[in-house]
């Protein structure tokens, strides 16, 4: 761990995205459940100035802004579990919240944490992704502040890196309100449900009609060095009926369109069947629930 010649407390976003442009080698702190254990190891250096963004009100809070629920970037996983409108528009999120390391992490890690921290394994960018989700970055610009927004699978670049520039913040998460009909599912697999890091997981959505189903969005995680929407899979899936033939048309897709790794958590051999097997679960869940 390197020695910290600087540490910083702003109070609101404006500060914030000033003072990351007047420092430029700053190393961001909001939940800790990250970056603590990987600077311990060794794999994280901190920058010459650490910046706490707990103190940033603009950063809190969970609101619908006309077509979408905005997640602030210090949310926390309880905190998004528990939220009436979370509850009510993205339940995926609650479920996804229940495979989420313990409790203890749950309440301290946040989602622009995870979603900086860009892991291939991410518990929360799988159903962001099929959630629709973008990102709201802040920074300045002519000495204002200048927030612009990106589509979440443009954000990822590779493991650990991001298309977040070094004096830009992540403010928020904002996905659109689901229309009627939308389903959604998550599955990840490890060896524990929630405490181990996923040897695979998957996120499907769509909205059924009839049995019929559209609009549909596939991603992967831990198959690749980002999370992979797969977009085989949505085609063979996209209008078409939710039956026996295209559930296992899917699953091969599926199967077929990932290019995982072998290491210490599963080999590439097993993560393809786990991704045809889980696939075909997740449908035939649907199919059957509705």
């Amino acid at each position: 761990m390197t020695a910290l010649d600087n540490y910083i407390a702003p109070t609101s976003l404006e500060q914030a995205v000033e003072q990351l442009q007047e420092l430029g080698e700053v190393t961001i702190l909001a939940g800790g459940t990250d970056l603590m254990p990987q600077a311990n190891a060794g794999r994280v250096k901190f920058k010459r100035t650490l910046m706490n963004i707990r103190r940033i009100p603009e950063l809190r809070g969970i609101t619908r802004e006309g077509d979408e629920i905005r997640i602030g970037a210090l949310a926390t996983i309880s905190e998004i579990m528990t939220h009436p409108l979370i509850r009510e528009y993205l339940p995926l999120l609650v479920t996804v919240g229940d495979h989420f390391a313990s409790s203890q992490i749950r309440n301290a890690g946040t989602l622009g944490g995870n979603v900086c921290n860009a892991s291939p394994a991410g518990d929360t960018l799988v159903p962001l992704l099929v959630l629709g989700a973008s990102v709201e970055l802040a920074s300045m610009l002519d000495d204002k502040l200048f927030r612009r927004s990106m589509p979440l699978p443009e954000f990822f670049v590779g493991p650990g890196k991001t298309r977040l520039a070094p004096a830009e913040l992540l403010a928020a998460v904002r996905i659109p309100v689901p229309p009627k009909g939308f389903v959604a599912r998550f599955h990840k697999f490890g060896t524990r449900p929630a405490l181990d890091i996923s040897a695979i997981s998957i996120g499907i959505s769509g909205v059924l009609d009839k049995g019929t189903l559209s609009q549909v969005r596939v991603a992967f995680g831990a198959v690749g060095p980002t999370p992979v929407c797969g977009a085989a899979t949505e085609e063979a899936l996209e209008g078409k009926k939710l039956d026996a033939a295209t559930i296992a048309a899917a699953a091969v897709a599926a199967r077929d369109e990932v290019h995982p790794i072998s290491d210490v958590r599963a080999s590439d051999w097993y993560r393809k069947e786990m991704i045809h097997n889980m696939t075909k679960r997740i449908l035939e869940d649907v199919s059957a629930s509705h």
